[in-house]
């Protein structure tokens, strides 16, 4: 059987393999029909790329030049009243906003952390009107008229809740990432019934989903706290 030859054949190189140091044909000379040398070859295919990468500085750079300003939809707005944390405050919103958005980036108030942002995990957890929403997916005019308690409102005269005790001294929070919305889900539940079962705290929090899966110490944070005098 024979075997076809590629562009390299037995003229073209020698017999120790063509290496330039042994005489044999170097790689940057010029093949038959090739104008460029592989040298050539990548300098022109590196000044195409440093082109194409200048193309979109240059935008970026124009955008911040005085005078130029980058393209502004008009977005609906609404003037709102809302009590957060006990505090009433009217603000203007855009009709866009959920209400994550506007406590953690409008009002400051950072302890509602973002998790899935579809309405998942729970880690947004704040209470509306003493229930447990999901804030990533209630938009903010929908507070209107209403009061929200976020994590941050449930410190009294700078001391935790008996929650947040029990929670830190059972362990309850490990990476402490879904640890607000967790103790936002259990809040409500105490308030609404101070002495639940195991059952009943499991299904409560079933709407909030904890990564590092230490769901048995976070029960038990609650049920410690229902013996201490609730939320």
């Amino acid at each position: 059987m024979s075997i076809a030859r590629g562009p390299c054949s037995d003229e073209n190189h020698n017999g120790d393999g063509g290496h330039p140091s042994s005489g044999g044909v170097s790689p940057e000379q010029d093949r038959p029909g090739i104008d460029l040398t592989r040298r050539e070859l990548i300098g022109g295919t590196g000044a195409a790329l440093v082109a194409a990468n200048a193309a979109p500085l240059q935008a970026q750079q124009a955008r911040r030049q005085p005078g130029i300003e980058p393209e502004v939809f008009d977005v609906p707005k609404t003037a709102i009243t809302v009590t957060v944390n006990g505090h009433r405050q009217r603000l203007e919103v855009e009709d866009r906003w959920t209400l994550n958005e506007l406590i953690r980036d409008h009002i400051g108030l950072t302890g509602s952390k973002i998790g899935c942002n579809r309405g998942e995990c729970g880690a947004c957890t704040v209470l509306l009107d003493g229930e447990p929403v999901y804030s990533c997916s209630t938009l903010a005019v929908w507070a209107h008229g209403r009061e929200v308690l976020t994590v941050e409102g449930l410190e009294r005269n700078g001391s935790v809740s008996a929650l947040q005790q029990a929670f830190m001294e059972h362990n309850a929070p490990q990476c402490g990432f879904c640890t607000s919305g967790q103790l936002m889900s259990a809040t409500a539940l105490l308030e609404r019934n101070p002495r639940p079962t195991a059952d009943e705290v499991r299904h409560a929090l079933t709407g909030n989903l904890c990564r590092c899966s230490n769901y048995n110490a976070i029960i038990e944070a609650v049920l410690a706290a229902a013996e201490t005098g609730g939320a």
